[in-house]
């Protein structure tokens, strides 16, 4: 169909929201509510709880504060938004929000599942390599690996965002979903998006493609490790350790890899809309919770502190 030539810069994005019905507005909003109080409080619960308990102070307990920030830092660049327009009965948002929103959402998606591959990684060299773990994995070669996924999610994130927002928007400013997502917006623009819908699937495939096989070979050469082992307590704190890592690695690439193969379907809107609200909400609250009841030395940690607030309150 052809797009109305209205080249205005539109003032902001109606947002098609999660639900037309009234009556849901009220439930939805107090469900997200807890679910995103519950992603913040445990995501910063992680970073906090990390920093000052000096046993946590490994590159495992390093990568997962950052796998924390880029939680709360993508469920943030959604959540507010979304409840403030639950509490306004109004799906919209400003132009120069949009942007903004999407650069965040891009950088810390795309930083996750770098950090993800690298604790993979981490666990291979700390199970398989235990001996020159302290060799390959020292603070210096932790922080790097860190900057790289930053520094790389944020140029894709800028180049995707700039280039969407250089181009001529329509008088059809209607974002088929409940925040600013590169696709929907493409349908708003009366330029030529083949270019941008390239960037867009490369980097997408560019980012499975380098992480993925990554967390795959790592857990494979972890699970032939694990078999040769001759203890079955060494085995048992081996499996428990990546345990945790590999539950969040499938919900995470299970959920995007399902969205990707909704938008090539072409499936129901609502289906999509579902996918979306697990991976940019449901999940960042669950990981912190995946961790911390998986994890023995995580929940001693917190055992402490609580210990001490109480002799503190007392």
């Amino acid at each position: 169909c052809v797009k109305p030539q209205n080249l205005t810069v539109p003032n902001e994005f109606i947002l098609m929201g999660i639900t037309d019905c009234p009556q849901l507005q009220a439930p939805l909003f107090g469900l997200f509510l807890i679910i995103y109080i519950i992603s913040v409080v445990g995501n910063l619960g992680m970073v906090i709880l990390t920093k000052l308990d000096s046993r946590l102070q490994t590159p495992m307990y390093f990568f997962l504060i950052h796998l924390a920030l880029a939680d709360l830092g993508y469920s943030t660049g959604v959540g507010p938004k979304m409840l403030a327009n639950f509490i306004l009965g109004q799906n919209s948002i400003s132009y120069y929000l949009c942007p903004t929103q999407l650069a965040f959402l891009i950088m810390f998606i795309i930083s996750e599942l770098f950090i993800l591959a690298e604790m993979s990684y981490d666990h291979f060299v700390a199970i398989c390599k235990p001996l020159l773990y302290i060799v390959i994995m020292p603070q210096r070669v932790c922080r790097i690996l860190v900057a790289i996924p930053y520094l790389y999610s944020a140029s894709v994130s800028l180049t995707v965002t700039v280039k969407i927002f250089n181009l001529s928007f329509c008088g059809y400013n209607v974002i088929k979903h409940f925040y600013s997502d590169c696709l929907p917006l493409t349908f708003s623009l009366c330029s030529n998006t083949q270019e941008i819908e390239l960037i867009i699937l490369i980097s997408s495939g560019v980012n499975m493609l380098l992480s993925l096989p990554i967390i795959l070979m790592s857990h494979l050469l972890i699970l032939v490790a694990i078999l040769r082992m001759n203890s079955a307590e060494a085995s048992h704190k081996s499996f428990s350790t990546c345990g945790s890592h590999l539950t969040v690695v499938t919900v995470l690439f299970g959920t995007l890899i399902f969205m990707h193969v909704q938008s090539e379907s072409k499936q129901s809107f609502d289906t999509d809309k579902m996918a979306s609200i697990f991976y940019t909400l449901v999940i960042s609250m669950l990981n912190p919770l995946i961790y911390s009841l998986r994890n023995k030395d995580v929940k001693y940690a917190l055992q402490k502190m609580w210990n001490k607030l109480c002799n503190i309150s007392s």
